[in-house]
């Protein structure tokens, strides 16, 4: 992403986030791990990624008991501090 964040790169990141997840649980896989989408190359704000990611994940596991287990997988502390704040 470069330039101004708009609604419909926040929607595309969790219609990735979506579509990946769908994806392992119509083909059998019971977990899943997620790097921070987007984050580097891409720079899309670290903050607003994590909440689009737990947001879109939280849904999709309250609809749909498939997956059993979701990683949040970060490489920055910073990174691990938003998605704790999240997770509570």
């Amino acid at each position: 992403m470069y330039g101004r964040l708009t609604e419909q790169h926040c929607r595309l990141l969790a219609d990735c986030y979506r579509s990946c997840m769908e994806l392992a649980a119509g083909n059998g896989v019971k977990s899943i791990a997620f790097c921070c989408i987007s984050t580097g190359e891409f720079h899309f704000p670290q903050k607003k990624a994590a909440e689009i990611a737990v947001q879109t994940v939280t849904d999709l596991l309250q609809k749909d008991e498939r997956l059993e287990k979701v990683i949040f997988n970060v490489f920055k502390q910073e990174d691990w501090d938003i998605y704790r704040r999240l997770l509570g």
